[in-house]
């Protein structure tokens, strides 16, 4: 993304109904898993971005997190209690069964993430014999619209297209479900009138503040969802997200690097 994009997503994440809610979401799958660990994990967020998913995540334990690019570091810098390094998805600079959760939402799906089953295999090779990955992904190609080029979506995802990459990395016992389905039909028409925007409209995403009464609204909404994520799966939506364990005594992936999990970033 352009710098522009990261100073619009650091000023609004924190508020904003959709990060907002997604993280409701999250805390709905993620707890059922955790509950015994919860405030003791260690925890890698990858694709941190500037750092709002990241500072979210640290009710769960110790966080760090990993960007490719440098413009989202800066920002994601200025929160507190974050151990930070810029690196690539498909090549984390973390030993063998470093971390209890990974976490990485609407990463794979970018341009430059040449090969998202290396990824995966790098998640499971991090984490620890029971280890949860929590991915998070965009779904349905046929909803990709002016903000998609604006954030450099290569490829939105279906449900069965999570589940591979999930199986091909060695997870089990996952759970793989569509989310943000109450708002699709205003979400999918909101997209398809924006499909062959402006060229300028095309420059930018839908990461722009709203409106505090409409987004309270679409908060509310989109949180409806996650007392009904805790025991059911959702056949549609706007994002699709796979919730699963690696295997007990299982290793997968590149071997081991060098570099140990980097120490808190000095401020």
């Amino acid at each position: 993304m352009k710098t522009e994009e990261y100073a619009a997503m650091y000023a609004v994440e924190d508020t904003h109904w959709w990060y907002t809610g997604m993280r409701r979401l999250a805390a709905a799958l993620l707890r059922p898993r955790l509950r015994a660990r919860i405030g003791k994990l260690d925890i890698l967020d990858a694709g941190c971005g500037t750092g709002g998913n990241s500072a979210f995540l640290q009710q769960y334990g110790r966080v760090w997190g990993i960007d490719a690019v440098s413009d989202a570091l800066q920002f994601a810098r200025r929160r507190p209690g974050l151990s930070l390094a810029q690196a690539s998805v498909d090549r984390l600079p973390f030993l063998d069964g470093s971390f209890d959760l990974v976490i990485s939402n609407d990463v794979l799906c970018h341009l430059f993430v040449s090969d998202d089953q290396k990824a995966v295999a790098e998640f499971a090779r991090v984490l620890r014999p029971g280890g949860v990955l929590y991915l998070q992904l965009p779904a349905f190609d046929r909803l990709r619209s002016h903000h998609d080029a604006a954030v450099f979506t290569k490829h939105r995802y279906t449900r069965d297209e999570l589940r591979q990459l999930l199986a091909a990395g060695g997870f089990e016992r996952g759970r793989v479900t569509y989310a943000n389905a109450l708002l699709f039909p205003l979400a999918a028409a909101w997209r398809a009138v924006h499909k062959l925007g402006s060229p300028e409209e095309a420059e930018r995403s839908d990461v722009r503040p709203v409106q505090p009464l409409v987004n309270s609204v679409m908060r509310t909404i989109l949180s409806l969802e996650a007392p009904i994520l805790w025991r059911r799966t959702l056949p549609f939506g706007l994002s699709v997200i796979g919730v699963a364990q690696k295997a007990d005594g299982t290793t997968t992936g590149a071997p081991a690097q060098t570099t140990p999990v980097p120490a808190p970033v000095t401020r």
